[in-house]
């Protein structure tokens, strides 16, 4: 628009100019060129006005066009701008994590650096190892291949040496072939010289070699007892120290009387009464016999059954507090008492069932446990042992990862047959098993009681366990005890079935019967037959003798070889 104008206004300068310069021409002549310029002028002016509005419209379309486009490419680069911007955070927080990686990286190529020069040296370390085998692989080659020319030297001697040996076999061969013909001559000989047939002379080395054989058959027999008992006495030994040392209960013996105190001595002569009707009477119900002698403030019941002597006691204890005492009221309390007794033995029954941890007896057995308290065996109670051996069956099952419920039930029954076997036929063991049968015990209780005193026959580890217990129980010091007489006849006899088998020299019994050495004689007993011969002592005394507990069998053999310097 501005170029426009300054060339219509140069044309009309121009055209001015013209116009003044030409009035010196002429008038006329001024006059028609000025109106004809004039017009033309005008025209021109026009059409150079309407291209100029053309052209100003036309500016003002780019213009505005300009101006939207600077619109449009301001807000282009303000958006433009918010790009960078969010594009130079992420590149900030870009570079910050290179820089991370790169201090990461830094430190790990540090490490690995490290890593590389430990590498190189236990790489120049192995390279040292590898030079130094392999120059002791060059040794060892070059020793070998030295020992290799040895061999071949030697192995050039050997078949020299087969050829040799090959003809000396050859030769030998012929030999044997000749031997053997002189063999047969001289066997034929021997049987006509021995008079003895083939059959006659192989019966006889077979002999030989029965008895060699039986000595061997000893020796491999005593050293694998000895192996496998050392290995059965070290865990049995265990298992049975860890019972007794979980296990404590009493071994006071019951004795044959019972000694039961009385207010005052006055009522010495109440209890005989008028003529020793009362303690006529008191003994005719009791069965047992009333003791009243010169001790002070008490009189003494004695009686061999237990159980009697308990209801006497009751019943004088009952008198002596009532203060009534005559035949009938003495009638009446022993008969009151017999009823309480069979209260008192399912009582006891229970307690001991309680106290050995066993549950599910039946009343009648409960109640045939009760009974054993007033049954002793060599003056150990027998509910009291059994109770005992219940808790060592228990420990030991334990120990041995069995059923410790079924052990302890198993060692509480294990004699239930002696709370009835005075009363009928049978020993304790069948009793005890015709019980246990009639209640429903388990197998392996039956078991037990049919095996507690032959465990070697049982079918299951209860019976051993309860005889292993058992004789625990009865062993320990003061459980129980016997007459002197069956004491010392127990000793003779077991001294004389030692003496009976022939080789034994003398034999002693110690430890209270609990062992019995036997001396052999060394020229006629060997090392291996003396383990036959306590196996064959000990086999003769479980079958011949009843004693409480074991008996150990020791036979020593001993050589001596004397002489005197004079």
């Amino acid at each position: 628009m501005t170029t426009t104008v300054w060339v219509i206004v140069a044309l009309l300068l121009g055209l001015v100019g013209g116009f003044l310069g030409g009035q010196t021409r002429g008038a006329r002549r001024r006059a028609e060129v000025d109106d004809r310029l004039q017009q033309e002028a005008l025209q021109e002016a026009q059409r150079i006005r309407a291209q100029a509005e053309e052209a100003a419209q036309a500016l003002r379309a780019e213009a505005d066009q300009a101006r939207q486009e600077a619109t449009r490419r301001t807000q282009e680069a303000a958006q433009r701008e918010q790009q960078l911007s969010h594009q130079s955070a992420q590149l900030d927080a870009q570079r910050e994590q290179v820089l991370g990686l790169r201090t990461q990286l830094d430190a790990e190529r540090a490490q690995t650096k490290q890593e590389v020069a430990r590498e190189r040296e236990a790489l120049a370390t192995d390279r040292q190892e590898t030079r130094r085998e392999r120059e002791e692989l060059k040794r060892e080659i070059e020793r070998l291949n030295r020992r290799a020319e040895q061999l071949d030297a030697r192995g050039e001697k050997l078949d020299a040496l087969e050829e040799r040996l090959e003809d000396r076999s050859r030769a030998l061969g012929t030999q044997e072939a000749d031997l053997a013909e002189r063999g047969r001559l001289a066997d034929r000989r021997l049987y006509e010289v021995a008079n003895l047939s083939p059959e006659a002379a192989r019966a006889e080395i077979l002999d030989r070699l029965d008895a060699e054989l039986e000595e061997e058959k000893a020796i491999r027999i005593k050293a694998m007892q000895e192996r496998a008992a050392a290995e059965a006495r070290r865990t049995a030994r265990h298992v049975i120290a860890q019972a007794i040392q979980r296990s404590a209960s009493e071994t006071s013996a019951a004795l044959s009387v019972s000694v039961v105190p009385i207010p005052n001595d006055a009522m010495k002569g109440r209890l005989i009464g008028r003529e020793g009707r009362n303690i006529r009477a008191f003994e005719a119900l009791t069965g047992v016999d009333l003791i009243i002698d010169d001790t002070p403030e008490a009189v003494i019941l004695s009686s061999f059954n237990p159980v009697r002597r308990e209801v006497a006691r009751h019943v004088l204890d009952a008198l002596v507090a009532d203060g009534r005492i005559h035949p009938t009221r003495i009638e009446e309390m022993v008969h009151k008492a017999q009823d309480e007794m069979k209260t008192y033995m399912h009582t006891q029954g229970e307690e001991a069932a309680i106290e050995a941890g066993v549950v599910g007896i039946k009343p009648g057995l409960v109640q045939l446990l009760g009974r054993m308290y007033f049954r002793t065996s060599y003056g150990q109670n027998v509910l009291k042992h059994s109770i005992q051996v219940a808790h060592l069956t228990g420990i030991m099952a334990d120990e041995l990862g069995l059923d410790a419920a079924l052990a302890r039930r198993a060692g509480l029954m294990h004699d239930v047959g002696k709370s009835i076997d005075r009363e009928i036929d049978g020993t304790h063991v069948e009793i005890g098993i015709n019980l246990a049968k009639r209640f429903g015990e388990p197998p392996e209780v039956i078991d037990a009681i049919a095996h507690h005193h032959d465990p070697e026959n049982g079918e299951t580890l209860y019976s051993v366990l309860v005889a292993a217990a058992d004789a625990i129980s009865a062993a320990r010091p003061g459980a129980r005890r016997e007459e002197l007489e069956s004491y010392v006849r127990r000793l003779e006899q077991l001294e004389q079935i030692a003496v009976s088998f022939p080789g034994v020299q003398q034999a002693y019994a110690i430890q209270a019967g609990r062992e019995v050495r036997v001396i052999v004689q060394p020229e006629k007993v060997t090392d291996a037959q003396a383990t036959l011969l306590a196996r064959e002592i000990a086999g003769r005394v479980e079958q011949d003798m009843e004693y409480p507990g074991q008996v150990q069998v020791t036979v020593v053999r001993e050589s001596r070889a004397v002489e005197v310097a004079r």
